[in-house]
């Protein structure tokens, strides 16, 4: 499995806007791509950046992502919209252990944080 890690910055004073644009593509795009086990939109601390934290099959799936249509038409969307500030970068890590079902109220969140149906 992987985590795939996508960083930017952020207008702060277009925040709503960019929450929108999470629920209204984001979040589809995810629960659209195979091999798309989750997704979950976090913001810095200080305010002036996000990431999308995806947990991937495997590289092939992280591949046919940026190979997608769908993708592609999102990302210019967003970039189209001026939310974003500074540069974006992508890092791609290896899960090497982790229990999410730890964490309390987890099981609230899985099917919120599902990408594919099960």
């Amino acid at each position: 499995m992987l985590l795939r890690l996508w960083r930017t910055g952020v207008d702060p004073q277009r925040w709503p806007e960019y929450a929108r644009f999470e629920r209204e593509h984001s979040l589809p795009l995810f629960r659209q791509q195979a091999g798309c086990y989750g997704v979950v939109f976090v913001r810095t601390s200080d305010g002036a950046g996000a990431a999308a934290c995806t947990l991937w099959q495997d590289w092939g799936a992280i591949e046919r992502l940026a190979q997608s249509h769908t993708y592609q038409a999102t990302v210019a969307r967003l970039l189209d919209t001026g939310l974003l500030t500074g540069t974006q970068s992508v890092e791609v890590f290896e899960v090497a252990t982790g229990a999410l079902d730890a964490l309390p109220g987890v099981h609230h969140l899985t099917e919120a944080l599902r990408c594919t149906p099960s």
